[in-house]
């Protein structure tokens, strides 16, 4: 029995390397993972919202109805800048949405700020304050509408009960609005503290630990430290809000139609009054200047928020 040199062994192993070709490097398979996963999104873009929207810009320059349409031009947008309960929504609508989405940041940053700190119950209370966002939008606005009757609602029986005055809370022409911009502001600021609750969180605990060591006040690392660093936060909560704001119609349609008179009318429901006498070509015209005005508001607004965001 004889055993091989293993100086032997190695020089023939050069010389079969040396022989064999060197292995071909495989190409890298491409992969359509990534735009298979596209599709689905993309379709549904173009079926729902492209298609619907650019429909709606064409059927707004004719007279239809569900069988046929007449091309009429710009004459559905003269009649409806025509309408003299217009400008009075249009200011309307502003009113509502200023006051329900800075209500929102506020209330909703101050929230998440409780919510996050060491309190006890807080699961609980996380759950109560995120409730309302999960009930129906019309639903709300009946139950609201039953509790703040005037004459059998319980938040007048309670007032009456300890002598105080039962205003008539979606009845007073003065109080309609902001009425209804109260049930919103209930309904909707769960969102805007989860949100902010998310914001707060990602802020690293180290600031916190350095400030108080260098003896930071609470209103100072508020000031300093949890406010800069929510900015994100607090700009997608009020392009949110605001962009619901003015666009609010069923809580506003479940409460008062638009009443008393005409006193709480949005644009939306001034575009739905419009479509339930049978202009559905001016109704449509309606939706498409309510577009322009979201559109016109919301990309300068967003542009500007999401530039502070970057130079912070």
């Amino acid at each position: 029995m004889s055993t091989a040199n293993p100086a032997t062994a190695i020089q023939a192993a050069d010389i079969i390397a040396d022989i064999a070709p060197p292995p071909k490097k495989r190409r890298p398979i491409k992969s359509y993972y990534p735009t298979w996963f596209f599709i689905p999104a993309v379709a549904l873009y173009v079926v729902f919202f492209a298609i619907p929207t650019f429909s709606s810009f064409y059927f707004s320059l004719t007279r239809w109805s569900l069988f046929d349409s007449q091309f009429i031009g710009f004459d559905n947008f003269v009649q409806f800048f025509r309408d003299p309960q217009l400008y009075t929504s249009f200011i309307h609508t502003l009113i509502y949405a200023v006051i329900t989405s800075g209500a929102k940041v506020i209330i909703g940053f101050f929230l998440a700020i409780l919510l996050t700190g060491p309190i006890v119950g807080r699961g609980y209370l996380r759950a109560v304050v995120f409730f309302p966002v999960l009930l129906s939008t019309i639903g709300v606005g009946i139950m609201w509408k039953s509790l703040l009757d005037p004459f059998h609602g319980m938040v007048n029986a309670v007032l009456g009960f300890f002598g105080l005055p039962q205003p008539g809370w979606f009845t007073d022409p003065n109080l309609a609005l902001y009425s209804i911009a109260g049930v919103d502001i209930w309904k909707g600021v769960g969102i805007a503290t989860l949100i902010f609750m998310a914001g707060i969180v990602a802020i690293p605990n180290e600031y916190f630990e350095a400030a108080k060591i260098d003896g930071a006040s609470s209103w100072k690392i508020l000031r300093q430290i949890t406010m800069p660093l929510t900015r994100g936060a607090t700009a997608t909560v009020i392009i949110l809000s605001l962009i619901g704001g003015l666009r609010s119609f069923d809580i506003i349609w479940a409460t008062t139609g638009g009443g008393p008179g005409f006193t709480s009318d949005v644009i939306a429901s001034v575009i739905y009054k419009q479509y339930q006498a049978g202009f559905y070509g001016l109704s449509t015209a309606g939706n498409v200047v309510l577009f322009l005005v979201v559109t016109v508001i919301m990309v300068p607004l967003s542009y500007f928020l999401n530039r502070k965001q970057v130079e912070l």
